[in-house]
């Protein structure tokens, strides 16, 4: 019998991400970080620490206001 695992990928998209936090405060999961490297604006940007513990809840996109982080999911066996 196949076991589905579903797996989601937290995408950030450091050219429009401003490092406010919002992400950060709101995952439930405690996964999401901000970078001590810098974006070409000179903000720390986020990202995702453990991927593999992401629930998919989109918290952080939906709380990002500039629209900055994208959710997305895959199945695999």
């Amino acid at each position: 019998m196949a076991r589905w695992l579903r797996m989601f990928t937290v995408k950030v998209d450091e050219f429009y991400c401003k490092g406010c936090k919002l992400c950060v405060v709101n995952c439930p999961k405690n996964i999401m970080a901000l970078s001590e490297q810098v974006n070409a604006k000179g903000q720390h940007t986020a990202y995702c620490t453990s991927p593999e513990d992401c629930i998919g809840c989109k918290s952080c996109g939906i709380v990002c206001p500039d629209a900055a982080i994208t959710i997305e999911k895959s199945d695999e066996e």
